[in-house]
């Protein structure tokens, strides 16, 4: 086998391991999630295009040795040349149920002698290359600090103020990427200490030290909001345009209308997504053990085939979300549940369709990590999740239309009720 198709090898792996079985029917977004599986696994960033590029075992230089790195170890081997020693040696052996000797003019002794020749040359091999990859990588993580503090409570946009101390750490270059979004990245001087950022989106943020490729230090960045607060993007990287509803409006009403965007200045002859978000101060609730329903439609701004509601459950960690659209438009259905990302493209999620346009009632019920998904009252998923979120941390419902609202209810396991909205109904 050659680099490329070592390459190839492990990030097919890597795909089959996510539920991926035909790299070739992989979308960006997919590539996407895999891309943010390795991040959350190794603490290194790939890319989801790099991630793509390799997959085609199509590439002219060797790639870096940190994305390398960040592949082995999500495979569970310790650096890239391990792995590819691993590779490079795995010997086809007869299978145990055939009857056929290994002939060898040479005996039993000189096989004997080889497998050890070829064991001591693997470890050798694999020493020479964890100290060189040690060499190569960014030292003193220890002597790092990273903090931060708002400028504002909740107001949006915020200034955060970062402060950090990276003198004592070994690198080559240094980061501060504030979310998610590694178009969010800012390359920092090694001899200053502060760094000031704005988030326009409120929400939990886990904002991450970088050296080199590897996360060194990370902090939770929470951007609160004062009730309900809406605003609409044509691409999830743009910058939010701020919805501010009509003078006298309830607080507690989450209808947007499109007066609320012509006054507002927002082009409604363009195609976006339409946010509504909520991020108390606080909600203690556990994210393995609560229910969500709302009853919901969607009024369409500019005509679309596909129409569609995104529920979703913000926590400190993984989000809950459910994205449901007409059932001729499922291959744009998705969820997340826990750590699995599932898409409409390459699962069958025709348990998701139905026609948005008219009031859809959706339940997302989840008791020690098992969920149970409730579409117009009936049962349509169940299934269960690993790796627990921590806390609730907000609630948030997209769409490319404008939603109406019947009522939407987060409680907890034993009927807590932690927020709640109903329609006033006409007498």
């Amino acid at each position: 086998m050659n680099e490329q198709e070592i390459v190839k090898a492990s990030l097919t792996e890597i795909f089959r391991r996510n539920g991926y079985h035909d790299p070739e029917a992989l979308t960006q977004r997919d590539f996407d999630h895999i891309s943010q599986e390795i991040d959350r696994a190794t603490g290194i960033l790939v890319s989801g295009t790099t991630i793509k590029r390799l997959a085609s075992g199509r590439f002219s230089r060797s790639p870096q040795i940190a994305t390398l790195d960040a592949v082995s170890r999500y495979l569970g081997f310790r650096n890239w040349q391990e792995y590819k020693i691993g590779a490079l040696t795995t010997i086809e052996l007869p299978d145990a149920d055939s009857h056929k000797p290994v002939h060898s003019p040479r005996g039993r002794g000189w096989l004997s002698r080889y497998w050890k020749a070829v064991s001591t040359a693997c470890v050798i091999a694999v020493a020479l290359a964890a100290f060189v990859q040690l060499s190569r990588r960014p030292g003193d993580f220890g002597k790092a600090s990273f903090t931060f503090r708002k400028t504002t409570t909740s107001d949006i946009p915020n200034t955060v103020v970062f402060s950090y101390d990276v003198k004592g750490v070994t690198a080559d270059s240094f980061f501060i990427q504030q979310s998610w979004d590694k178009n969010r990245r800012i390359r920092i001087d090694q001899d200053s200490h502060t760094l000031t950022d704005i988030y326009y989106e409120p929400g939990y943020h886990i904002a991450k030290l970088i050296a080199n490729e590897s996360v060194i230090r990370a902090v939770d960045v929470y951007i609160p909001t004062n009730g309900w607060f809406f605003f609409a993007k044509e691409k999830p990287t743009s910058n939010p345009e701020y919805i501010r509803r009509r003078p006298g409006q309830s607080p507690g009403d989450l209808t947007l209308t499109r007066a609320d965007l012509l006054s507002s200045k927002i082009d409604i002859t363009k195609e976006k997504e339409y946010t509504s978000t909520f991020f108390p101060g606080k909600m203690q609730l556990n994210s393995d053990d609560f229910t969500f329903t709302a009853t919901a439609r969607v009024k369409e701004v500019k005509s679309n085939f596909c129409p569609y509601i995104s529920f979703e459950i913000y926590t400190q960690r993984y989000p809950l979300f459910l994205k449901i659209t007409p059932g001729g438009c499922v291959n744009e259905a998705s969820m997340q549940l826990g750590e699995q990302f599932i898409s409409g493209q390459t699962t069958d999620l025709g348990f998701l369709g139905c026609d948005v346009r008219q009031t859809t009632q959706v339940e997302l019920r989840v008791r020690q990590r098992n969920v149970t998904i409730f579409l117009n009252r009936k049962k349509v998923y169940a299934g269960s999740y690993q790796e627990s979120s921590r806390l609730i941390t907000g609630l948030g419902i997209m769409s490319n239309g404008l939603c109406e609202f019947e009522n939407v209810e987060l409680k907890g396991a034993d009927g807590t009720i932690l927020y709640s909205f109903e329609k006033p109904h006409s007498l």
